[in-house]
């Protein structure tokens, strides 16, 4: 094996740990919310706001950390923002009032830009067949949101509320020191590039069409990740523990079915599979808001919604590479900012609808709007294939 690539899978490894950790942090506030709104008696929308507000900062400086990436290498950037966290951790342990925490929440939003770190990082160590299985291994680290839902609440129970954060920035210390320790930086091939250089993927209609689909299966990744927990308590009246733990299995479901989805697309192709996919988002919101307050249903609905977005997750990024193969880091970025925003909206949507309407159903229609739209683009506009580099994008 070349030089250049021992190391590699325990870079894999690591990488995904990493994203682990830093997802939890960044996922901190879900499951603890109901606590929250009773300490500061929080509206629906209030309660839905903190929920929300980590996932601006975690998509949209996704774009800047995926081209500091490819410029600087994964390790330096992973560590330095896993170190950043610790400061907004630390902060929101110290707060008592409802918008100290909502400051210190936007800032632990950086947790959410490792996702684009740790896929510009992982990339340049594998080939292009192989691509769709491993990008969908790092992207493990989304059980990150799972974990959170399913141990933070018993932190919260025996430790109480401020040592959650704690806790999270002790854990999160000690895999930064393991990272940097087991890790090293993929040698630069040729001359860095330039900023613009960086962001003329923009120019590409691949990078917005994946963009699109991405905001609709990791955004709905995010979405019931974060606010399954507020949801399964406000319609089912379930405890925080209980909750969480069965948002965790979603989170589990999605994110362990991702690789198999980036597999498939190495195989079959994501056209075929993204129509697929598309189809079954809609059938599964369409189930969510007849059956709202079915439990049994409205299990099986948001399952099968888990298994359709984190296939779908799969087979979007094993495009992203093929956009352009010299960009990697700023496809990533444009593209995961464009998820992470889609985690953003559904929160608040609910929160607004649920405090208009009183229930959620209409939540779940829109849902099921946007999956008809990702469909009917994939059908005319998009082949789910992208089998030539740009001229201007080649790897160098």
């Amino acid at each position: 094996m070349d030089r250049t690539l021992r190391g590699r899978s325990r870079i894999l490894i690591l990488s995904t740990i990493a994203m682990m950790i830093s997802f939890m942090a960044w996922s901190v506030l879900s499951p603890i919310a109901g606590e929250i709104q009773k300490i500061y008696g929080l509206s629906a929308t209030e309660r839905s706001l903190l929920i929300a507000v980590p996932v601006i900062l975690g998509s949209v400086f996704r774009i800047p950390m995926g081209i500091l990436t490819d410029k600087f290498g994964g390790k330096k950037i992973y560590t330095m923002t896993m170190l950043f966290l610790l400061i907004p951790l630390v902060g929101a342990g110290l707060s008592h009032s409802y918008y100290s925490l909502m400051f210190w929440a936007f800032l632990i939003g950086m947790g959410g830009t490792t996702f684009a770190v740790g896929i510009a990082y992982v990339s340049k160590w594998y080939p292009a067949e192989k691509q769709g299985l491993v990008l969908g291994l790092v992207a493990l680290g989304n059980l990150g949101t799972g974990l959170a839902g399913f141990i933070l609440p018993t932190v919260e129970q025996a430790l109480g509320l401020d040592w959650v954060f704690y806790t999270l920035a002790v854990a999160l210390l000690i895999v930064t020191a393991i990272f940097w320790a087991g890790t090293k930086e993929y040698p630069v091939k040729g001359e860095s590039k330039t900023l613009k250089e960086s962001l003329s993927v923009i120019k590409l209609k691949e990078t917005w069409v994946l963009s699109l689909f991405y905001f609709l299966t990791f955004g709905g990744f995010v979405a019931f990740g974060i606010y399954l927990p507020t949801l399964l308590q406000s319609v089912f009246g379930l405890s925080a523990a209980d909750s969480g733990a069965r948002a965790a299995g979603f989170v589990f479901l999605a994110t362990f079915i991702r690789p198999v989805g980036g597999y498939i697309a190495d195989k079959l192709g994501a056209a075929r599979l993204l129509t697929f996919l598309f189809a079954g988002i809609l059938a599964s919101a369409v189930l969510l808001s007849i059956m709202l307050n079915n439990f049994t249903m409205f299990t099986v609905g948001a399952l099968s919604a888990a298994l359709f977005v984190g296939l779908g997750n799969g087979a979007v990024f094993k495009l992203v590479p093929k956009v352009a193969p010299g960009n990697v880091g700023a496809v990533t970025g444009i593209v995961g900012a464009a998820g992470g925003l889609g985690g953003f909206f559904p929160p608040i949507a609910l929160g607004i609808v649920k405090d208009i309407t009183g229930d959620y159903h209409l939540g779940f229609i829109f849902l099921a709007a946007f999956a008809l739209f990702c469909l009917i683009i994939n059908l005319l506009q998009f082949n789910g294939n992208i089998t030539k580099v740009h001229k201007d994008q080649k790897a160098v």
